[in-house]
């Protein structure tokens, strides 16, 4: 199927400015499209994942992406889904971000048919009063009013630097057709009165014929009707020492199954007769969670490389087989990252005493009761003499002592 059909099919179009000539311009050439990115922070998350997702699509069927860093727009603060001001960052946190997103993009997309540029270039160069002459001029007040990116912000209120915003994004897209032959801009449903504000401007500079195009992606929302990519623990980032590869792919595999046909659409690249068939083991047996498993995968792979999906399913089946001796050091860091730990101190000791002393077990009855009986592994290794020793130095370099209470519960010990 054509890039426009597989994109409607996969339910990633939510508005297009003129979906038949984009459709025709898309079937009868390759085109460079661009979506962009603020360095507000120095990592993307799972949310800012869905329209470059889109983008990749395009590079995949043989069209240019066009990446943009927003050094320059970042440095103003996009309002689009706020209901307050961003506070402002130093230029040295932009820049820092700029070079952390930057090497991201670089990861997701590689260095053939890819060109990522910062806008900082251009806006930087344009002084106040070329700005308000060669720009301003072009921009009815009323208009931008109405754009729903301003229009939501008016009772709060909304700055004249805020408000402008949506005049630099207009800047890019022109930029970007001249020198680097953008016809097209894709971003989130947010997105849309700055995506349309830049093909005004271009066909009031350009003329009113020239072929430009908007596209934008619906809001994700899970079942439950929240909003995608939030955890309790905060957001999924892309960045490993954020979210580790591990956690990454437990976030994937965790999901809903009224979700995770949706997902594999959106996330994977998967083909049609893939999708459907794993949508038929969702509905005969759910239970395997086999779809759940593949978009761990897919998704693991694209964003940290197939490594990372070796490495997040050996821990996985480490945790839930309980044979956790042949964990690494990282690995450990990895998969237990969220359990409970405590400190121990560099000594050996009665494994009742230590159980104890330690808080895993909350009386040394306790712990002679689960010792007997086999509930504790340390290690990995069943242990049931209520007089053996625990030796912090037996494994994993001397930094962890691992144990598992039961079937499920695990705690790690750090040694200081």
């Amino acid at each position: 199927m054509d890039i426009i059909n597989e994109l409607e099919w996969r339910g990633a179009i939510n508005q297009v400015t003129d979906e038949e000539g984009l459709r025709k311009l898309t079937s009868e050439d390759k085109i460079a499209l661009y979506c962009g990115t603020d360095p507000t922070g120095d990592s993307l998350h799972i949310g800012h994942l869905i329209p470059f997702m889109i983008l990749k699509r395009f590079q995949l069927a043989g069209h240019h992406p066009v990446i943009i860093i927003g050094g320059g727009t970042g440095a103003i603060g996009d309002p689009s889904g706020r209901k307050s001001e961003r506070q402002l960052q130093t230029m040295e946190q932009v820049h820092h971000n700029e070079e952390a997103l930057t090497a991201q993009m670089k990861k997701l997309f590689g260095t053939e048919n890819f060109t990522i540029v910062n806008n900082y270039d251009w806006l930087s160069k344009i002084s106040l009063l070329d700005f308000l002459r060669d720009y301003g001029k072009l921009f009815n007040i009323n208009t931008m009013l109405n754009k729903e990116v301003v229009a939501s912000r008016l009772d709060a209120g909304i700055s004249f630097t805020e408000f402008t915003y949506q005049i630099l994004q207009s800047v890019d897209f022109l930029h970007l057709y001249r020198h680097n032959d953008v016809q097209l801009q894709i971003g989130g449903s947010d997105q849309w009165g700055n995506i349309t504000a830049g093909i005004d401007l271009i066909h009031k500079v350009e003329g009113p014929d020239t072929k430009v195009y908007g596209l934008t992606i619906p809001l994700m929302l899970k079942a439950d009707g929240t909003k995608f990519g939030k955890t309790a623990g905060g957001a999924i980032w892309l960045d490993p020492e954020k979210t580790s590869p591990y956690e990454f792919y437990q976030f994937w595999i965790n999901q809903d199954d009224r979700d995770v046909v949706k997902y594999l659409k959106y996330f994977t690249f998967l083909s049609k007769d893939e999708i459907d068939d794993l949508a038929e083991k969702v509905k005969d047996e759910p239970w395997k969670r086999e779809a759940q498993r593949r978009l761990a995968q897919e998704v693991t792979k694209f964003v940290h490389g197939k490594a990372a999906v070796e490495e997040a399913e050996r821990i996985s089946k480490a945790l839930f087989s309980g044979d956790v001796a042949d964990l690494s050091v990282a690995e450990i860091e990895q998969g237990f990252k969220n359990m409970p730990s405590v400190d121990i101190e560099n000594k050996k000791e009665n494994i009742v005493i230590w159980l104890t002393d330690n808080g895993i077990e909350p009386s040394r009855r306790q712990a002679r009761q689960d010792v007997s009986s086999g509930a504790i592994r340390i290690n990995g290794e069943k242990v049931d003499d209520v007089d053996a020793e625990i030796d912090p130095n037996a494994h994993f370099d001397g930094k962890f002592v691992i144990v598992r209470k039961g079937k499920k519960h695990y705690y790690l010990a750090r040694v200081k």
